[in-house]
């Protein structure tokens, strides 16, 4: 029997909203919870911050598309703008050219082409050519795995490429042969749940009955296996329902410019990031904005205050962002709606995140999603040391 276990485990999307009405949630497993502070973005900002305990100004992982012509890997890709829209807009056709420009590519993180058009894909780079779910993962500085590999501390990680019950039967496999002191598991099927169904469904409190059932069998393993176990559940962001449609595309298109010589934009699901080219285009297109009620223009000290300022500005020279509830659709991300979606204002209700813990002893300033990053550094802290205590007695 081993001496001690630390389970992270993260469910995608889990917001605080979503589990304040649902006590009966991990009330014997993590009983103490509390309320966590996400940060401005997407999952593709907010797990690189978990995992690194940095801010977005600081890791530089923040939306994944941005106007970068010449450093985008997309130039061979051009062939595709032949291919008919209404073959390449269908989500099925897309998920399948993923797969294979992924592999062509080289990419190690996460991917996904959405919704992007063909005929201006040598426009963009994508930013998350590497995974932060491995060591040497982040584009600027550490993350969590480098720092467990630093410390010769056996860990077991999340495969995004297997399957939520695969990743949870390597787990399971990993306490039996005891062969981890930690442990960071990623399940993403209730984001994804709630992306199609929304944050009142019933379906809610089956996929969470399921987690926990399986967290239920992990800690039993892991009890048989180690003297102590600490567990830690949490999440990186909530999930709001989209009642309202914005096709801000049509809007800005109206203005009669040209993407590439006069401006270049990214339409993510929540926010439109834009790149100007003259100031005929910043200005006519900064006046356009300013008159659309669904959201407002993000200035630079808000930016700043959230941590999601870039002076270079290569994730967008302007960040118009919507009310929460609204959804930019069509955008880059998709052509249909979707019933509900997660990347608003930090402060917008729906945004915030949870933590659960099976231990009382959480400091009262872990109050943001990337100071749990300062826990799973704690707690590899120890388990280094008894690796070498015992490295040493072999």
């Amino acid at each position: 029997m081993q001496d001690h276990l630390d389970l992270f485990i993260m469910i995608d999307a889990c917001g605080w909203e979503i589990i304040k009405s649902r006590p009966q949630f991990l009330q014997h497993a993590a009983p103490h919870r509390r309320k966590l502070e996400s940060v401005f973005g997407y999952s593709s900002t907010c797990v690189p911050s978990i995992l690194s305990g940095r801010w977005p100004d600081e890791h530089q992982n923040w939306c994944y598309f941005i106007h970068d012509p010449e450093n985008s890997p997309f130039a061979s890709l051009s062939w595709l703008r032949w291919l008919p829209k209404a073959l390449t807009s269908r989500r099925i056709v897309r998920r399948h050219l993923t797969k294979v420009v992924k592999r062509y590519l080289g990419f190690q993180g996460y991917f996904d082409l959405y919704n992007i058009p063909f005929q201006q894909i040598h426009l963009y780079d994508f930013t998350e050519k590497k995974s932060p779910l491995k060591p040497k993962g982040m584009n600027r500085g550490e993350n969590i795995f480098d720092q467990l590999e630093a410390r010769k501390v056996p860990y077991f990680v999340t495969n995004p490429d297997l399957s939520e019950e695969t990743n949870r039967d390597h787990l399971n496999a990993d306490i039996t042969s005891e062969r981890i002191r930690f442990a960071f598991q990623y399940w993403a099927g209730l984001d994804g749940l709630l992306h199609r169904v929304g944050n009142q469904s019933p379906e809610i409190d089956t996929k969470l009955a399921e987690y926990e059932a399986w967290m239920t069998q992990t800690l039993e393993l892991a009890h048989q296996h180690y003297r102590s176990v600490t567990l830690h559940v949490f999440s990186d962001h909530g999930m709001a329902n989209c009642d309202k449609h914005l096709d801000l595309t049509k809007q800005i298109d109206a203005l009669g410019l040209r993407i590439g010589t006069d401006y270049n934009v990214v339409y993510d699901s929540t926010m439109a990031r834009f790149w100007f080219f003259n100031d005929n285009a910043r200005q006519r297109i900064t006046a356009a904005l300013q008159t659309v009620n669904e959201g407002r223009i993000v200035p630079d000290d808000e930016l700043k205050a959230m941590r999601a300022h870039f002076e270079d500005g290569r994730f967008g020279e302007l960040i118009f962002l919507v009310r929460e509830g609204t959804l930019i659709v069509p955008s880059h991300m998709g052509e249909r709606p979707i019933r509900a979606m997660h990347g608003y204002h930090p402060h917008d209700p729906q945004s915030y995140a949870t933590l659960f813990s099976s231990t009382p002893d959480v400091p009262a300033d872990i109050t943001h999603i990337p100071h749990i990053h300062r826990l799973m550094a704690q707690a590899i802290a120890p388990a280094a040391t008894h690796a070498r205590h015992h490295a040493l007695a072999a």
